[in-house]
């Protein structure tokens, strides 16, 4: 009776593991066609050099260290040991949305995010966050971590029109990113997890 079960929870894996490959291949193929297309149109280095170009970008020692610190404990605790993709995170948020049936949960380590904002829209497809892995690859082999955390920092939207953390610490305190203090980061950092609604100004009205 007991090999008889077993029979049928092995054939019962190897039928699900079949399914997941079937779905899994025309999405990863279909992502890595995105990917392709999005680089072939502009390369990551050119994109990277026009990010550069804007004259409200910032340098990494230009940007309050306590933002810094705390934008990757909130956004990526892993940020510096992992080689663009958050394993722990991207398993729990998939094991969450799966559990709730929609996406509740997202697990996007900082170079995605910043592979996102680069080339995609935000629209929540399986094939977008496939080509968004592929770019974010891409960055992590052609960059070193302090300058993708600078990158992220200077295309990150903050709300009501600013995009970067120079337009955003000027926009709501007059201030150069190196100047704003400990509790203004702590803000700006709670404003990128929903820049409409979190942000400095939204917070007060409330």
């Amino acid at each position: 009776m007991k090999k008889k079960c077993w029979k049928i929870i092995r054939r019962l894996l190897l039928i699900a593991i079949m399914i997941g490959i079937v779905i899994t291949v025309p999405i990863v193929i279909t992502g890595y066609q995105m990917y392709k297309a999005a680089v072939e149109e502009l390369p990551v280095i050119s994109k990277v050099e026009e990010i550069k170009s804007d004259e409200s970008y910032v340098a990494y020692d230009e940007i309050s260290s306590t933002f810094l610190s705390q934008v990757v404990i909130s956004e990526d605790r892993k940020f510096f040991d992992h080689f663009g993709i958050n394993i722990t995170s991207t398993a729990r948020a998939f094991i969450n949305n799966l559990l709730a049936g929609a996406k509740v949960e997202g697990g996007s380590s900082i170079t995605q995010q910043l592979a996102k904002n680069m080339y995609f829209t935000f629209e929540k497809r399986y094939e977008r966050k496939v080509a968004e892995l592929f770019v974010a690859f891409e960055l992590e082999k052609v960059y070193s971590k302090k300058e993708i955390l600078e990158l992220y920092c200077n295309i990150a939207y903050f709300g009501e029109g600013s995009y970067g953390i120079k337009e955003a610490t000027l926009h709501y305190y007059g201030k150069e990113p190196i100047n704003i203090t400990d509790e203004e980061a702590a803000a700006l950092v709670i404003t990128l997890k929903s820049p409409n609604n979190y942000n400095p100004n939204a917070l007060k009205n409330k």
